[in-house]
């Protein structure tokens, strides 16, 4: 049977293959935590299962907690940043009224879909300028 350090660096080694496999920057974190727990286990082999269990999860913790403050400090540079925040993508678009704004309150055409639409009052048929995104909604002003 396999000790359980050896079990553990295994699993390690499988989830940074994993983290290469399928680039997401989270699983190696978890490798290095598997990592730590089989040196722990090799060289306490007293350790049960429930203490590796805990050391595993205490030092998932602390790795993640690491990455991502990581992370943080030293974003990396995107060639597109707001590739998937779709929202701050439409911010500077021009857009047409499609339900008039009334009230502060209509519909805009962006693309193939309707948006709900915050502005002045506007009739149907204007150009409007995207100025803010909340939620689901959009600022816009009319467009010069």
């Amino acid at each position: 049977m396999i000790d359980s350090g050896y079990a553990w660096l295994l699993a390690a080694v499988a989830l940074g293959v994993a983290e290469l496999a399928v680039p997401g920057v989270f699983l190696i974190f978890i490798a290095i935590a598997a990592g730590i727990t089989g040196l722990l286990s090799l060289l306490f082999p007293a350790l049960t299962l429930s203490a590796e269990l805990a050391v595993f999860g205490a030092w998932s913790v602390v790795t993640v907690l690491i990455g991502r403050r990581w992370y943080a400090d030293y974003p990396i540079d995107s060639d597109d940043p707001l590739l998937n925040d779709r929202g701050a993508r439409l911010i500077g678009q021009v857009v047409v009224v499609v339900q008039p704004i009334a009230g502060g309150s209509g519909r805009v055409r962006v693309g193939d879909s309707e948006w709900i639409a915050r502005g002045p009052d506007l009739p149907a048929g204007t150009q409007v300028r995207i100025v803010g995104v909340t939620g689901a909604v959009l600022s816009v002003v009319a467009d010069d």
